[in-house]
Parts: C-alpha cells; sequence; structure tokens
C-alpha cells in the first residue's frame, strides 16, 4: 500500500482521545513501544485508520521486525473470508514485499508470505516466493520452509514441478527417500521411484523413519519392479532380483517369485518357466519351496486354463492348437508328480549327508532301475562317513541288494567289495557290512563263500590295536567285533566242523569279548556232541571273566546241566560248586541257587544237610523273601523230622523277620500248637505276639486270639486277653499323645504368646489336633485315649468329668469294684457270656467285707 499522501491524511478523523498519543509519538518518534500502544488503542478503528498508524510507524522504523510482523499479520487478517481474486490480496502481497526489503533474513516473513501465496492458487508465483526464501535464507533455516514447499507440492497437480523440487529437497534431507517414493508412486511416476527405491537398498547407511529393515525395502522395490514390467525399463530387473537373492538367502522363495512374475507379466511365459525351473533346482528350505512350487504349479494351470478357454472358442481348432493344449497338459501333470522327488532334492540339498533321505530318494525312484543306480552311485559318493546322518553301510547294503534282487551277483560282490573298505565313523557299521555280505551268499547256497567271508573279516590285524583307539581305522579294529563272531559262530555251527566250531568260540573267549549268552551257547554246542566235560570247562571259563550279577545265567546253566548229568554221582563235587557259586553270590540271586542246593542233598545227600542248606537260606535271601524261605524251611522240617522239631525254626522265624511277617509267622506257630493239643504255648505265642500289634492297626490279629479264647479258654484267661489289649492299646496311645505334646511345645513356648497371626494360627490348629486324638472314639481309626464308664453313683449332668483322665486298671479285683469295664470291654464280656458258658460261684460277702455291698454284686451278675 503506498504511503498515504498529504490529502488522505486531512481527511481522517482523528478524535480528542487521540491526542495524548500523538504527543507522545511527536516526542519519541523512533519508539516502537510507543508506536505499538498507539495501534493497541486504535486496534477497533477503521481499516484506513489503523493501516495508516503502522504506515507513519514503518516510515520511521522501517527496519522494525515487531512493527511488520503486526503489520502483515493485521493486513492477512481484514482480507480473511475474501475472494482470493480481489484486490486487496495484491495489496498484502506487496506489503509482503515491502517488508521483505528490511526483513529478508526473517524465516516467520517468509513463511507467512508463502503460506498466503498457497492460499491464493498463484503455482509459479508461489513458487517463485519459496525459491527465492530458501536464497535469501541461510540452510539452517531451510528446515522450516521445506515442509510447507512440500505441502504446496501435494495440494496441486504439477508432478513435474514436484519432482524436480523433490530431488531438491533429498539433498538437503536424504532420510526422507520412502516419502519421495510413496510420491512418485502415487503420481505414477514408478521409474523413478524403483531408481529411488535401488538407490535406498544399495545405501547401507540408510535409516528407514519407518522401521522397515533393509530386508524390506528389498521385497518392496522387487514387488514394484515385478508388477510394473512396461513402466519400469531405467533399471535391469533380472541383475537387482539375482542380487537380492545372493543377498538374503533366507527368503529365496519370494525373490524367486518376484522375478518370475516380473517375466509373466512381461509376456516372457518360456522365460518365466525357466526362472521357476531354476528356482526349485536351487532353493534349500522346504518353506522357499513351497512358495515357489505352489506359485509354479498355479502359473502353469493358468496358462493351461487360458489355452483352453481360447480353444473352446474357436469352432474350428487347428491341429497345433490341440498340440499346444495337450504339451501344456503334459508339462502340468509331470510338475505334479516331480513334487516329491523335487522336495527330496530339496532336503538333500540342505543336508546331502542325510542317509535316509537317499533312501526315499531311491524309492521314489522305484520302476526305473537306471535312476536307481545312479542315485545309489550319487549317494555313496556324496556322503561323508564323518558327516553321515543315519548309518552310512545301509546305503552300500541297499545298493548290494538291488543287484542282488536283479540278478548280478558279481555287480553285488563288486559293491560289497568296495562297502569293506569306507572308513566308517563306527566298527558297528563295517561288521554290518561283512555280515550283510556273507547272508547274501548264504541265500544263494554259497556257504563256503560265506565262511570265507566272515574268516576274512575277523583276521587279526598286522599289529594289535585298542577296540575303542578312534585314531585307528574300523578296517584294523573290526577282528573284536562281537557282532562278527557272533555270526562266525552259527555260520561254524551250521555248515563247518566240530574242529573249526570250537576254534571259533575258543578264540571269541581269547579275545575277551564274549558275553554270558555265548558262553551259554558254547556249552550247549559241546553238549550236542557229547563233550559234556568240554561243556563244563567253557562254564568255568565264562565264570571267572565275569562277576555277579552277571554270572548268574551261566551259574544256573551250569548247576542245572551238572545235575541233570551226574545226579548223586559226584555230590562232593556238585557241593563244592555250590558253595563257590554262593561266595559273594548277591542276596538277590541266592533264592534259586539254595532251593537247587537243598533238592540235591534231599535227592542225593543226607538230610541234615538239606536243612542245614534251608537254614542258611533264611537268612541270606532277601528280606522280602525270608517269610517265604522261612515257611518252606518249616515245610521240609516238617516234613522229615515231623512238626515238633519246627518249634525251633518258628522261633527263630519270629525273632529275625520283619514285624509285619512275623505277626504271621506268630499265628502260625500258635495254630501249629493249638494242633498239637499245647493251648498254653499257644496262648504265651499269641501273648507275645500282642506286644507288637497296635489293637487299631492289626485288629485282624486281635478278632484271632479271641476266637481262639473262645473255643479254648475260659472267662480268666478272656479277662486276661482284654486286659492285655487295655494295656498294649494305653501303651501306643501314650506314645502318640507325647509326640502330640512335643508338637504343642514345639508351638507355644512357656507362657510366650504368638509373636504373629499366622504363628497364631499355628498353635491353635495344634491345639486343636491335640484335643481331637484325646476326643474321638476307639471305633475311629486315629489314634487315641479310651475312657471307662462308671456307673451308678452321680448322674451324668452331676457327673465332674476330667478329659484328660486315663482309665488303666492292672487288677480285675479292682475294676469290680469300680464299677464296668470301659464300654468296648464290657460289650466283649456280654459277647463271651452269650457264646460261651461260663460256670460261676458266688463269693461270700465276709470275703469282701465292708468293701462292696450286696447290691453291686447283684448288679454285676455274679449269681449262683
Amino acid at each position: 500500500m503506498p504511503i498515504a499522501s498529504e490529502v488522505d491524511l486531512a481527511e481522517v478523523f482523528f478524535n480528542e482521545e487521540d491526542l495524548p498519543y500523538e504527543e507522545e509519538i511527536l516526542r519519541n518518534a523512533y519508539s516502537v513501544k510507543h508506536w505499538m500502544r498507539y495501534v493497541e488503542h486504535k486496534r477497533n478503528a477503521p481499516r484506513l485508520v489503523i493501516n495508516t498508524v503502522f504506515e507513519r510507524a514503518l516510515k520511521e522504523l522501517p527496519g522494525s521486525y515487531k512493527l511488520w510482523y503486526n503489520y502483515l499479520k493485521t493486513l492477512r487478517r481484514q482480507v480473511k473470508g475474501k475472494c482470493i481474486t480481489d484486490g486487496e490480496y495484491e495489496e498484502v502481497n506487496n506489503a509482503f514485499e515491502r517488508a521483505l526489503v528490511f526483513m529478508h533474513k526473517m524465516p516467520r516473513i517468509w513463511m507467512d508470505y508463502c503460506a498466503f501465496m498457497t492460499a491464493q492458487c498463484k503455482i509459479t508465483r508461489t513458487r517463485q516466493v519459496f525459491d527465492r526464501a530458501l536464497r535469501a535464507l541461510p540452510i539452517t533455516q531451510h528446515h522450516r520452509i521445506w515442509p510447507l514447499y512440500l505441502e504446496f507440492l501435494k495440494r496441486f497437480d504439477i508432478p513435474e514441478t514436484a519432482v524436480r523440487v523433490w530431488r531438491r529437497y533429498l539433498k538437503l534431507c536424504p532420510e526422507d527417500a520412502e516419502e519421495y517414493v510413496e510420491f512418485l508412486q502415487s503420481i505414477g511416476h514408478l521409474d523413478e521411484a524403483a531408481q529411488q527405491l535401488a538407490s535406498i537398498v544399495d545405501n547401507e547407511n540408510f535409516v528407514s523413519k519407518h522401521g522397515k529393515s533393509n530386508h524390506q525395502l528389498w521385497n518392496e522395490l522387487c514387488e514394484l519392479i515385478s508388477k510394473n514390467p512396461d513402466k519400469v525399463r531405467s533399471l535391469n530387473v533380472d541383475g537387482i532380483i539375482r542380487g537380492g537373492l545372493r543377498r538374503y538367502t533366507d527368503q529365496l522363495g519370494h525373490l524367486w517369485n518376484s522375478l518370475a512374475g516380473y517375466y509373466v507379466r512381461s509376456g516372457l511365459f518360456d522365460r518365466a518357466r525357466d526362472i521357476y525351473e531354476e528356482a526349485i533346482q536351487t532353493v534349500t528350505t522346504v518353506r522357499d519351496f513351497s512358495q515357489v512350487f505352489d506359485a509354479y504349479a498355479q502359473f502353469e494351470e493358468l496358462s493351461l486354463s487360458k489355452v483352453m478357454e481360447a480353444l473352446e472358442q474357436n469352432p474350428k481348432p487347428s491341429e497345433d492348437d490341440e498340440i499346444d493344449v495337450e504339451l501344456r497338459m503334459a508339462r502340468f501333470e509331470c510338475l505334479m508328480e516331480r513334487r516329491l522327488l523335487l522336495l527330496n532334492s530339496v532336503l538333500l540339498r540342505q543336508n546331502p549327508h542325510n542317509v535316509a533321505e537317499w533312501h526315499k530318494r531311491v524309492e521314489l525312484y522305484e520302476g526305473k532301475p537306471h535312476e536307481i543306480i545312479n542315485t545309489y552311485t550319487e549317494a555313496v559318493h556324496t556322503v561323508q562317513p564323518k558327516l553321515a546322518v543315519g548309518k552310512l553301510y545301509t546305503l552300500w547294503v541297499a545298493f548290494a541288494k538291488f543287484y542282488e534282487t536283479n540278478k548280478q551277483l558279481a555287480d553285488a560282490r563288486i559293491v560289497f567289495e568296495k562297502a569293506v573298505q569306507v572308513d566308517y565313523l563306527k566298527v558297528d557299521e563295517l561288521a554290518g557290512v561283512w555280515c550283510e555280505w556273507a547272508e547274501m551268499e548264504i541265500r544263494q547256497e554259497q556257504y563256503e563263500q560265506a565262511l570265507r567271508i566272515m574268516q576274512r573279516a575277523t583276521a587279526m590285524p598286522k599289529r594289535k590295536v585298542a577296540y575303542h583307539d578312534d585314531t585307528e581305522t574300523v578296517q584294523m579294529r573290526v577282528y573284536k567285533s562281537l557282532k562278527l563272531w557272533s555270526m562266525y559262530a552259527d555260520l561254524e555251527e551250521s555248515f563247518g566242523t566240530f574242529k573249526t566250531c570250537k576254534q571259533v568260540y575258543d578264540r571269541i573267549i581269547d579275545l575277551r569279548i564274549c558275553t554270558p549268552q555265548i558262553i551259554i551257547n558254547y556249552g550247549m554246542f559241546l553238549e550236542e556232541h557229547n563233550y559234556f566235560e568240554e561243556a563244563f570247562k567253557a562254564y568255568e571259563k565264562g565264570i571267572a571273566l565275569f562277576k555277579w550279577p552277571n554270572v548268574y545265567d551261566i551259574w544256573n546253566t551250569y548247576l542245572t546241566k551238572f545235575l541233570h548229568r551226574y545226579g548223586g554221582q559226584k555230590l562232593e563235587r556238585a557241593r563244592d560248586l555250590f558253595e563257590q557259586c554262593l561266595d559273594g553270590c548277591p542276596p538277590e540271586l541266592t533264592k534259586n541257587l539254595y532251593l537247587l542246593y537243598a533238592k540235591l542233598e534231599e535227592q542225593h545227600g543226607l538230610a541234615r544237610h538239606a536243612m542245614a542248606v534251608y537254614e542258611r537260606a533264611t537268612t541270606a535271601v532277601k528280606e522280602e523273601e525270608m517269610y517265604a524261605m522261612f515257611n518252606l524251611y518249616v515245610k521240609k522240617a516238617a516234613e522229615i523230622y515231623g512238626i515238633p522239631r519246627t518249634r525251633q525254626i518258628y522261633e527263630k522265624a519270629i525273632e529275625l523277620l520283619p514285624e509285619a511277617d512275623s505277626r504271621k509267622m506268630c499265628v502260625l506257630f500258635a495254630e501249629m500248637e493249638t494242633k498239637l493239643g499245647e493251648i498254653d504255648r499257644a496262648r504265651a505265642i499269641y501273648a507275645h505276639c500282642s506286644q507288637m500289634c497296635d489293637p487299631r492297626v492289626t485288629a485282624d490279629f486281635w478278632q484271632t486270639w479271641k476266637e481262639f479264647e473262645i473255643r479254648h479258654g475260659n472267662e480268666d484267661t478272656m479277662r486276661e486277653m482284654l486286659r492285655i489289649k487295655r494295656s498294649i492299646q494305653a501303651t501306643y496311645n501314650t506314645q502318640i499323645n507325647m509326640m502330640s505334646a512335643a508338637l504343642i511345645n514345639a508351638a507355644v513356648t512357656a507362657g510366650e504368646p504368638p509373636k504373629d497371626a499366622m504363628r497364631a494360627l499355628e498353635v491353635k490348629a495344634a491345639e486343636t489336633t491335640a484335643r481331637a486324638i484325646a476326643a474321638v472314639g476307639a471305633s475311629g481309626g486315629n489314634i487315641m485315649f479310651v475312657r471307662g464308664e462308671t456307673q451308678g453313683g452321680a448322674a451324668k449332668e452331676d457327673r465332674v468329668v476330667n478329659p484328660d483322665e486315663i482309665d488303666i486298671d492292672d487288677d480285675e479285683e479292682e475294676d469290680g469294684e469300680n464299677g464296668e469295664e470301659g464300654a468296648g470291654e464290657a460289650a466283649d464280656d456280654e459277647d463271651i457270656s452269650k457264646k460261651v458258658p461260663i460256670e460261676r460261684q458266688s463269693i461270700p460277702a465276709k470275703v469282701f467285707g465292708s468293701l462292696r455291698p450286696q447290691q453291686e454284686d447283684e448288679s454285676n451278675g455274679m449269681d449262683e
């Protein structure tokens, strides 16, 4: 806006309120503060008035940023909401231009000017303003201008201008290249977008603002160039994607599909098919193979369907069209049939030393002998023994068996000959090859050849080596393979002579590689040829080689065969063998040996020797078997010496056996004495056994004793039994109560209250447990006291009850004076009186004096 003239100023109306501000300005014409105070005073005045004040101020102070900023702000507010074609916009633009003469280094003025120009939609002029701003401002202030500039480019459809501006911007901020790529894709400049993405992925120092990895950017580039082959022409697509294949070996499937898709969209279908074939022949993971194969199958299927649709629409197809359809159909079927074989190839590329996968590959070639032979040949040359996963020798054996199946024995022998020269990792693998070779000769009925093969396999090396020395080759150590010698011995037994077979077994023993089973087999072989003493010598050699418990089977076989051979003819020798065997024999293996020894003495020796063997056996066997052994000892003693002689055995058994078995033995002892009529002895045995029978745990024992007393006792013996039962029960209860008291004392210290809530709960639980133990009745399974109930006297409600009272009466006479027995014993007495008629006699009252009234005698049932 031009500066107001003298005429205009005369026409402006100034009121009296403006006089103080005018006077201040006259006195301080160069004070920004006074001018701003005047502007604030005129803020509600008409546009012309306030603009005039700003113009006067700027005439005096043209270099004031504050005045220019507020003036421009006021001007923009005045044109806000008006049409952009209004002339006032141009006046504001001129004001900005005049301001920039002095304020060209102020970024705020440039930012406001650029934003104001963008709103006016004057593209060229706005671009020029942005360019002037970038030239005027230092580079450190450019970051304030570029966001507005980029927003201006996005707002209007000016692709060529935008591309040029973006290129300039990336020189300042190369990290924003991703936004540039997105912008290029949005405007359809895919070729330049691909170039920009390629430069990004080649820059190792590039860091994505969106958190994308270099691999993700590679995938975006491959997807972009593969899906738009007609628009991306300046890049070598094949080279770029193959570079990614070399760079990202863990994501090959996607990259191969991108490359093939590029050729498919380019219309080069044969080239795409070649890419798919190359991919499935080079990928090394099942995941990548699945991705490529599925895409390949889909491509062939779509190609076939398109050709068939075109053929159907053509009413008169040519012969070439039909041949093309058949060719595509055959190609698709061949691809689907090759899937398993291609997958197997992937697994073998992943690990070429996987023996199981080579076997699967052979199975896939079933019915194709040439491919099978080639596969076996490739397998045995590829798999390295030290890296093999699985048993390498199975490949050689299967290769030879394939030739054998096809009646090519010479070739099979050649394969075996090469197989035994391979440096296997373990001796067992080489031994397996020799054994399979011998078995093949046996199947072909070449028995002599099989024996010669085993003789070669077991031949001694030129120098002695240790079997477990891994530094030596397996060919040097195989002569000690038990697998080889076992088969060699079987072959000699079947097809050799007695002498050669015996030499083989002796050689096995000399090499100290035999097992107990081989010793037993050797002995049986000698027995079959009636060399019994030689067999016994073989057993003795085996016994010298092994220790317990491995030698048990040899001893068992040796003793059984010896007894079967000689019986009682060589009794002293048999006894020496048994004594030698039992010396050092562990308890868990002695039972059968002692029984065999005792049987020998019973049949051919002396009875007292047999009894001595049984007696030794009772203490030599395991604790779990002692009870059964004592029973057998008792049975044999009764048969030989009679039942009374078993008393000592029973006493010893009761002393030595564990408590549970000792109770059983006591019951058997008592039953035996009862059968002999020794009632007092039986009762004494029951009394002795009762000391280890808790009435609540061993109720069966007490029931047995009770039945015994019912049949053979009287009232006195029954009462004595009940008294013992109460005494034992009290003894067990006292032990349990002592443990409970100890627990309570441990929980509550003397006079010291619990220190925390948890301790208080524990104390309360302990007290509750103690009360429960004392209160539960005798019929329950818990441990408790039994209190007797008195009769007569005060009523129950008047009776003082002591919960800790223990009623244990030792004298049966005093029991009668104090009333009845406990509830349980009273029931037993009543039961006895019902089942067994007991003669009762009255006792004169003078015997008791004044101790017991007459009515109590009557109440106790002591009538004549």
